[in-house]
């Protein structure tokens, strides 16, 4: 049983049961057959394999034909579901701010050839880089302070062949900020959401497409990126060119490569870490990347802007997998950070690791990408299936029972890892309110008649880009009408 005080239990327990009522109430179409899937996810024993196995639990008391007619034409209100998970409590970092994680996972599809909207996905091999056709999505969670293996899901969307990952991305992070602030998670007068990026995103153009919300970016930079100073004032450029001429729009250059042209940081600071070593920042303030009309800022009109920010370099002693620790460069989208606010800045970016955590543990053990789902609407209902699950895993967290091997070590009350959760959340789903009606007696239909073929092909879709942008204004001007 848990050790934590009543009240602790109580509310997390009402919380829980709130939250499964409301997820069946976003169930649209098929919603008792969802619902359960939900169930047999949370209660099966293992790692899930196959969407089929899970018609064997107790828990899904349908048969395997209603699961997968429920997967290809059941109904979920995303919208009201998004609203759903922001409404509940978010975790919060040491400073009691907001901190959100963005990043893409690949459900990798190979051999689907008649799944529509693949694209080639970048995976890590062991001595080398594959791309392999699959669907890529991008997640948004909100993250834990401290060394943890919990998130909180928001959201998740598929990313199409035509899609700018990007503009993608930032209506998705404003939507999931905008959420939250209806829900009543942010008020007015609260620090800022720190949303962190890796370095896939471009983080100063991730902070001018969500420009005008209460929110800061902070992105991992390549180590081969090129910013610039500050704009000279007039008497600092009339002092260092005095016969005059055209004033500057940039400053001089800050090669990341090139120690030379760093100069004296405005911050450093030097922590001593048990993982890490002593670790030491170095802050260079109001820093920005020089932009030209190419690549994503084809289309922009007008002048472009000067996106400020302050750029951090972290260097370690060592790593904990071993290895070479190189430096890392980060660039925040405020301006005017102390030395309390850079260690808190790096430290908020190691967390988002924590999101690697959860990718390994939906797809090993709740099999996320484990279901051969042919239409890209089956895989989007069952991805939210997924995380539901693991919602109600974080949410039964303080209830949930140590069920551990012979070999393995006591945990403390509330630090179980989402697998231990799970253990014993069969021994939680009684006394959790379940909305699901009992199942109807039916009979299966006849099928296919035994010898006859399928007169109706499945169409074959190409896989990749379906679009081709413009890489210069000459080449955007012969495109347009």
């Amino acid at each position: 049983m848990s050790l934590l005080p009543d009240a602790v239990c109580g509310e997390a327990f009402a919380e829980a049961s709130r939250f499964r009522g409301d997820f069946y109430a976003c169930l649209t179409g098929r919603r008792d057959v969802l619902f359960e899937l939900a169930d047999a996810l949370l209660c099966a024993d293992g790692p899930v394999t196959s969407p089929v196995d899970l018609t064997l639990v107790a828990e899904h008391r349908r048969g395997h034909g209603a699961l997968y007619d429920a997967l290809n034409r059941g109904r979920l209100d995303v919208v009201r579901l998004r609203r759903t998970l922001a409404a509940l409590s978010q975790p919060k970092a040491a400073d009691d701010r907001l901190v959100l994680a963005v990043d893409v996972s690949n459900w990798l599809r190979p051999d689907a050839e008649c799944s529509a909207d693949r694209l080639f996905c970048h995976t890590f091999g062991r001595d080398q880089h594959l791309m392999i056709p699959g669907w890529p999505y991008s997640f948004v969670a909100a993250l834990e302070a401290g060394r943890t293996s919990w998130c909180q899901l928001l959201d998740a969307v598929r990313l199409g062949p035509e899609d700018d990952v990007a503009e993608v991305t930032a209506v998705q992070v404003r939507r999931v900020v905008e959420d939250l602030i209806t829900a009543g998670r942010w008020h007015k007068g609260d620090p800022d959401i720190l949303v962190v990026f890796d370095a896939g995103y471009d983080a100063p153009r991730m902070a001018y497409l969500l420009d005008r919300l209460p929110v800061e970016v902070l992105g991992r930079m390549r180590s081969d990126r090129v910013m610039r100073r500050p704009t000279p004032t007039q008497l600092e450029y009339s002092r260092a060119y005095p016969r005059g001429g055209r004033p500057p729009k940039h400053g001089k250059e800050f090669r990341f490569a090139k120690p030379e042209t760093w100069g004296e940081p405005h911050t450093a600071t030097v922590q001593v870490t048990d993982r890490y070593g002593t670790a030491r920042a170095m802050a260079w303030d109001r820093l920005h990347p020089r932009l030209t009309t190419r690549s994503a800022w084809i289309d922009h009109d007008g002048e472009l802007p000067i996106i400020e920010g302050t750029l951090i370099r972290l260097e370690v002693d060592r790593l904990t997998g071993g290895g070479d620790p190189l430096p890392l460069w980060l660039w925040s989208s405020a301006t005017g950070l102390t030395g309390a606010d850079i260690d808190l800045r790096w430290q908020a970016f190691l967390r988002r690791f924590d999101l690697e955590h959860t990718f390994r543990m939906i797809k090993q053990t709740l099999g996320w990408t484990r279901p051969k789902l042919r239409t890209p609407a089956a895989a989007d209902r069952w991805t939210w299936l997924i995380i539901v699950a693991h919602t109600q895993l974080r949410l039964a967290r303080p209830l949930a029972e140590d069920v551990r091997r012979p070999w393995e070590r006591p945990m403390e009350p509330n630090r179980l890892t989402p697998a231990r959760v799970r253990r014993g959340f069969r021994n939680l789903r009684p006394a959790l309110h379940c909305p699901a009606r009992a199942p109807k007696p039916s009979r299966p239909g006849p099928g296919r008649p035994l010898g006859s073929k399928n007169q109706r092909p499945a169409t074959r879709y190409d896989v990749g880009k379906t679009v081709r942008r413009p890489e210069s204004i000459s080449e955007r001007d012969r495109i347009r009408p």
